[in-house]
């Protein structure tokens, strides 16, 4: 076949096939032509996700006839007028937005200047354009596509569900919405009105967090440092949250260069660098931070989607975040995200000796062993008077070291009297022996025949827990559930109420029961009996964002399993929670008939065993 030019039909759909991937594409492109054309109010309708209908509406400076009969054709821009590729100011640059949308799609634009008499209305079906007709419309533009890739049809199978498609547009607008906070943005699907963000009033700091409450909720914005650096032709601005408020992903984590929202490695690198100190590997900070570089200095060229960038100088901009990331964390150092559960961290209470007098009389435990003709209650203030001062440079006297309080019932170690076998026998206690003391209120010590182990009980825990709600769902048992006495609230964003809604279904078969309670929030009406006492709060935020990186690249049983091991987390016994001998025992049992008990959901080993041959070594014993 010999060499030939395409038509350009076929060029346009070719094009569009990099510049619209679904329905969010388009939505992105239409509101950032608005922004570009200085709307201060922008309206999106979606009608079946934006596969039937997609209407952008705003009210900026429009278009006169002629720009309409241009803004159609391909690379027709208004937004080089020096030609200057590498000095974008716009969002919007390549002229390539509108002619590949109306090449897969039925497109009408209505437009109108502050001064114009009337507005003038073009269609284009299939990349085929008809005459610029007089219309009546307020000022600005108004732009339909309807009947998104009926041109491709093979594309509209590689597209997903109405209310995911439509989730998808919310998060596009919601992301624009954040680094316009003076701009006001309205998005309706189906007729119900999902985004309503009216502008923000005050200085761009004041209107920023306003609009990042409003989008990311109040808990971020109550719980978020400041950022504001600079560097050269640098500047980084925008909050970024305590260490306390974190996610299992980092989906959360948006940015964004001279306004444009991008998704970029260098960057979500330095942000897992600066916190690196502070929070878990697998745990990730929320941020919106705001990089503003000279045009000149960065390439947003790099792909269609415009979600990528490169700088000139990549080292500044990753080290300015770095920094900046750091010195806000350090200012807060002390501050800690009021939603956090206190409970889980509570210890013993150690007392106080400075609020004790010396003159007060020291009690000896009823378990201690005491010398030989020791009283059981002895006046500090009267034995220590009688030492001289010198002999506080010595060892003190044998009677004045049995005076001092027993420093071994401060320590976390806790040793449980029991009974215990004179012979140990391994057919009678099991191969992870028997449990002989628990220290830091989380590891477990237990002692077989010939070794010594020591078990992470949380770890250990959750792996029984996991593996009891798979055994349930593999046969098909009901999950004994626990009805709340009270059901509790969640509020969420948009987003994460709709991914969690999404797989109530799944939910339900683990004996979580959570339905929809307003457009930002669920309630939680029934938990799985196993996880009882556990951060249900939390439990439900983990796993929005987990719902959300899953994606439909895992199958139903996978799904169910990534469910199963975040509610295992979460219902497991905690670390620093006290555990008598029958409690620890019975999890050494637990673990001794569970598949996979020697490591915990996420990979890690819930027990580590050490040989007494091997101990002695240490020792030079042998």
């Amino acid at each position: 076949m010999p060499i030939r030019i395409l038509p350009d039909n076929l060029i346009n759909q070719i094009a569009a096939g990099e510049v619209v991937e679904r329905p969010a594409s388009v939505v992105k492109e239409l509101v950032e032509n608005a922004i570009d054309a200085g709307a201060n109010k922008i309206e999106v309708s979606l009608i079946g996700g934006g596969k039937n209908l997609i209407v952008v509406a705003d009210n900026g400076k429009g278009m006169d006839k002629g720009e309409l009969n241009l803004a159609v054709e391909r690379h027709a821009t208004s937004k080089l007028p020096d030609d200057d590729l590498f000095n974008i100011k716009h969002l919007g640059f390549r002229g390539e937005a509108l002619p590949s949308i109306a090449a897969v799609a039925r497109m009408s634009i209505t437009t109108r200047t502050k001064d114009a008499e009337n507005a003038w209305k073009c269609e284009i079906n299939g990349g085929h354009k008809s005459e610029i007709m007089p219309a009546a419309h307020t000022q600005g533009t108004r732009i339909e596509v309807r009947d998104l890739f009926y041109a491709v049809p093979a594309r509209l199978k590689f597209l997903k569900a109405d209310a995911s498609e439509a989730a998808q547009c919310i998060d596009i607008v919601n992301r624009i919405a954040m680094a316009n906070p003076h701009i006001s943005f309205y998005l309706y699907s189906d007729d119900k009105k999902k985004i309503a963000l009216n502008a923000c009033q005050g200085e761009l700091f004041d209107a920023r967090l306003k609009r990042l409450s409003e989008v990311m909720g109040k808990e971020f914005a109550e719980n978020s440092l400041l950022i504001d650096a600079s560097r050269d032709d640098v500047r980084i601005s925008g909050y970024v949250s305590l260490p306390t408020l974190n996610k299992a992903n980092s989906l959360s984590q948006y940015l964004f260069v001279n306004s444009r929202p991008v998704r970029d490695k260098l960057l979500l690198g330095a942000i897992k660098g600066a916190y690196q100190d502070v929070l878990a590997s697998n745990r990730y900070p929320l941020c919106a931070l705001f990089i503003d570089v000279n045009p000149a200095y960065v390439d947003v060229n790099v792909h269609p989607a415009k979600a990528e960038v490169r700088f000139y100088d990549a080292a500044t901009v990753r080290g300015l975040l770095v920094g900046s990331i750091r010195h806000a964390l350090s200012l807060g150092d002390k501050a800690t995200a009021n939603t956090l559960n206190l409970a889980e961290f509570v210890h013993d209470n150690i007392p106080d000796f400075a609020a004790q007098p010396y003159t007060q009389p020291y009690t000896t435990p009823q378990d201690a062993v005491l010398p030989t003709g020791m009283p059981e209650t002895v006046n500090l203030a009267e034995e220590t008077r009688s030492i001289p001062m010198s002999s506080f440079s010595a060892p003190l006297p044998r009677r004045a070291q049995a005076d001092l309080p027993d420093l071994a019932g401060f320590y976390s170690l806790k040793v449980e009297d029991a009974p215990e076998p004179q012979n140990i026998n391994a057919d009678e206690i099991g191969p992870l022996g028997l449990a002989k003391a628990q220290f830091h209120d989380t590891y477990i010590i237990s002692q077989t025949v010939d070794s010594i182990i020591i078990i992470d009980q949380h770890a250990a825990h959750e792996r029984i827990v996991m593996e009891k709600l798979k055994a349930d769902l593999a046969a098909e048992h009901k999950v004994v559930t626990q009805m709340l006495l009270i059901p509790e609230i969640i509020d969420l964003s948009y987003s994460e109420k709709e991914k969690i809604i999404s797989q109530a279904d799944n939910l339900a078969k683990l004996g979580l029961i959570v339905e929809e309670f307003g457009p930002q929030a669920v309630i939680v009406r029934e938990i799985p009996a196993l996880i009882s006492g556990a951060d249900i709060r939390k439990l439900i935020c983990d796993l929005a964002a987990e719902i959300a990186e899953w994606g439909g690249e895992f199958s139903l049983t996978d799904k169910l399993h990534h469910i199963c091991a975040t509610i295992a987390c979460h219902g497991s016994v905690r670390a620093g929670r006290r555990l008598n001998v029958d409690e620890m025992n019975r999890l050494l049992r637990d673990m001794e008939h569970t598949e996979h008990s020697g490591q915990c959901n996420h990979g890690r080993p819930t027990y580590v065993e050490l040989k007494l041959s091997d101990i002695e070594k240490l020792f030079a014993r042998r």
